[in-house]
């Protein structure tokens, strides 16, 4: 098992990033058994109260088990994780890993529309405008990666209205995971946040408190995004085939 020497100041952080790569990719299965803390901080060539720390931050993360007086080991990060880790999972090499992709989206269906009938619900008078003008907004925009950042903000205004703290550090997660995807995604997710027709229709709903009319819209706008995911899935996956 090879590691690399850190160089930045958080140590603790480094190891922490490089062992959370290692298991997400599966050269650290579950079950496994981390070398001691001794063996790590020589491989890292850190502190060993650095590598305590990442380890530390590795099982609040549900990535390894702690035992006292025994070997720390991997533990399987599906079934322990939390979605602060999609974030990590999204990116491999440089490049989207469009399953990862497809499964963000299809979580972020299902959750965006009932945080839209809630908006739609619940939406004080200011929180619809903050709605409003995020979606006015949005239509101003231009290329496609600015487009999804005032995306970004439009659902995070329509979240605000949903006045939900669960919905809301769901979408935190979500979000975190997504941001660092812009840039590779902007010429597939253009078919949705392109959309600022139902941008306007979504936030004209949550004004008039039409819950059906926002689950509705928010449907078919988030529906978008996930099939255009989807077709590049397909595409991708046939080009391989063919390669």
């Amino acid at each position: 098992m090879m590691f690399e020497p850190i160089a930045r100041k958080s140590a603790s952080t480094e190891v922490f990033d490089q062992i959370t790569a290692r298991v997400l990719g599966g050269d650290l299965a579950a079950g496994e058994s981390l070398p001691s803390e001794r063996r790590l901080a020589e491989a890292f060539g850190v502190s060993r109260p650095a590598v305590r720390e990442a380890i530390q931050k590795l099982a609040q993360a549900g990535l390894v088990e702690v035992r006292q007086g025994d070997a720390t080991s991997v533990r399987d990060f599906r079934q322990h994780g939390g979605p602060e880790l999609l974030s990590q999972l999204l990116i491999r090499n440089g490049q989207p890993e469009w399953p990862v992709v497809r499964s963000v989206l299809e979580a972020r269906r299902m959750i965006g529309t009932q945080v839209a009938r809630l908006a739609a619900s619940r939406a004080t008078p200011d929180a619809a405008a903050a709605v409003q003008n995020a979606a006015e907004t949005l239509a101003a925009a231009s290329d496609p990666v600015s487009q999804q950042v005032h995306a970004l903000t439009f659902w995070e205004r329509v979240v605000d209205a949903a006045d939900s703290i669960a919905f809301r550090l769901i979408f935190n997660s979500l979000r975190n995971a997504y941001e660092p995807t812009m840039t590779a995604m902007a010429g597939v997710m253009v078919a949705e946040v392109g959309r600022s027709d139902l941008y306007r229709a979504l936030a004209e709903a949550v004004a008039a408190h039409d819950e059906d009319i926002a689950t509705g819209v928010a449907a078919t706008l988030l529906d978008l995004g996930t099939a255009a995911v989807t077709t590049a899935i397909d595409q991708l996956q046939q080009q391989e085939q063919h390669s």
